[in-house]
């Protein structure tokens, strides 16, 4: 796994926690963090998960290493 897919988990894992914990307790994780949801840092914060979301979709067409050295 690439460190680029690995960063990108991580951005996914932070937004969807960030996500169930607005939708649970209506608590932004990241807002309070940064010190609100309209500061620069958390809507970078937000954008970068955004794209993460978006390098995750090319990981659904790749094919797995290890399957293409063992066949």
């Amino acid at each position: 796994m690439r460190i680029i897919d690995r960063i990108a988990l991580f951005l996914l894992v932070v937004g969807g926690l960030n996500w169930g914990l607005v939708g649970l307790f209506e608590f932004d994780l990241v807002a309070w963090i940064c010190g609100g949801s309209e500061s620069v840092i958390s809507r970078i914060v937000y954008v970068l998960v955004a794209l993460s979301a978006l390098w995750s979709v090319s990981l659904f067409f790749k094919r797995n290493e290890l399957l293409e050295t063992e066949a």
